[in-house]
């Protein structure tokens, strides 16, 4: 695997696992911080995992 789809699967994990916390933040399942019970994160999260997980994917086609 070359350096630069190693670093989008990295960078694409890293979105989705930031996306998903901001997206429980958002909906206040997850709580203790400034973002929680804001709706605006629960919007913004999906969106930050969506293109972190088109990273992952992007990253694991062949060629």
């Amino acid at each position: 695997m070359s350096w630069m789809k190693t670093a989008q699967l990295i960078g694409g994990l890293v979105l989705v696992a930031v996306g998903l916390l901001w997206t429980l933040q958002g909906l206040g399942i997850v709580g203790g911080g400034a973002m929680s019970g804001v709706t605006l994160w629960a919007i913004i999260g999906p969106a930050v995992a969506a293109g972190g997980a088109y990273l992952v994917l992007r990253s694991r086609r062949a060629g």
